[in-house]
């Protein structure tokens, strides 16, 4: 077993205890727009992106409060890595979150590739999907047409208030198409943002009082 099997091995369990907006088919479908983007990108360490991309929400702190950090350590003193690919997975990792527009910068190439292969995977008719598979899961309204979005939250306001799941389209899914790094992830992202804008538009008709 080499070291991308293992990694893959030792998270697939804490993933399965995550409801579907974060499971492992989410850790599948953001490996293969990586690999996607990373044809374009490029000459890079694979390696580096394969293991970030399978350890990147062990440590979200919706689901680890933290304990995330522990975990995310605990796998990564099982995996035999030099201490500057270590390093370079733990920064990859830390510039994936949007953490309500408080984002920490992709120094790397690796990173942001990886971030946005993630972001992909929050957008479009999958964003979609999952924005409403966790909104269900946590209780969130399906739409409240009422509640203002926010803007220049803190971190902690970010994940604090519970908005419904038409709400986090405004103030994070609807954003992430500008915030997009490689030329690859841009032009992917499009489609996907006018999808979901397209779906807006629809929920807005079938929800109005006039319909």
């Amino acid at each position: 077993m080499n070291t991308i099997e293992k990694c893959e091995s030792l998270v697939k369990n804490i993933y399965s205890q995550f409801d579907a907006s974060h499971d492992f088919q989410h850790i599948e479908r953001v490996r293969k727009n990586a690999q996607n983007i990373s044809k374009e990108e490029g000459i890079v360490r694979h390696d580096l992106i394969e293991l970030a991309v399978l350890l990147h929400d062990v440590s979200d702190v919706k689901y680890n409060g933290k304990e995330g950090k522990e975990k995310e350590t605990a796998i990564l003193n099982q995996l035999d890595l030099y201490p500057s690919d270590r390093q370079w997975i733990v920064d990859i990792i830390e510039s994936v979150s949007f953490n309500g527009g408080n984002e920490k910068k992709a120094m790397t190439i690796e990173a942001k590739i990886v971030r946005d292969a993630d972001r992909l995977d929050a957008i479009g008719a999958i964003g979609i999907a999952r924005t409403f598979a966790y909104g269900g899961a946590n209780g969130r309204k399906l739409y409240n047409w009422k509640e203002s979005a926010r803007v220049d939250m803190s971190e902690q306001e970010y994940r604090l208030k519970e908005t419904s799941s038409v709400t986090h389209f405004y103030e994070k899914l609807l954003l992430l198409k500008g915030l997009m790094v490689t030329n690859t992830g841009k032009k992917l992202a499009s489609q996907r943002h006018e999808y979901m804008l397209a779906f807006i538009d629809q929920l807005k008709m079938e929800t109005s009082e006039e319909y």
